[in-house]
């Protein structure tokens, strides 16, 4: 039986632990806005676009499930957080865009999210932070290729 290697080095882990560690710093800021991790994921990444985009799109950028999408998009509509209009090149599809309201709230959220960047940068370091997401960004590349193939 093969070894597994310590538990203390398991990427999954060690990614996990951090995630936490940053999220617990954001937590109580969401709640206090009433929004849960996911949904200030999906209304950042529409703030982040310039035009409506479609839930595929949605997905991917977010990395959530499409039919959790679809109950965060249900409950972002429910609170006049998005609009949904039908795609100007298929009647049958829809776009999602921030709403007023939305766009509202990602702007009263912004200021103190980017107070505990700031907070995150001192405490880690604003060159080792970029460095790190860095890293991710070419971790998650480089693991999006296919498995060079066992010989």
């Amino acid at each position: 039986m093969t070894e597994l290697r310590s538990f203390d080095e398991s990427l999954p882990m060690a990614l996990l632990n951090a995630r936490e560690a940053a999220m617990a710093r954001f937590r109580p800021l969401l709640a206090r806005h009433d929004l849960t991790e996911q949904q200030w994921r999906v209304l950042r990444a529409l703030g982040a676009e310039s035009t409506p985009v479609d839930a595929g799109t949605l997905v991917d950028s977010t990395s959530l499930q499409a039919p959790s999408l679809s109950r965060i998009l249900a409950n972002l509509s429910d609170r006049q957080l998005i609009d949904r209009t039908s795609s100007s090149s298929d009647q049958r599809r829809a776009v999602i865009s921030l709403s007023e309201q939305g766009a509202a709230l990602v702007a009263a959220v912004a200021p103190e999210s980017e107070t505990i960047y700031a907070q995150i940068e001192r405490q880690f370091g604003g060159d080792r932070l970029g460095h790190l997401l860095g890293e991710l960004h070419d971790l998650a590349a480089s693991l999006e290729q296919p498995a060079p193939e066992r010989q």
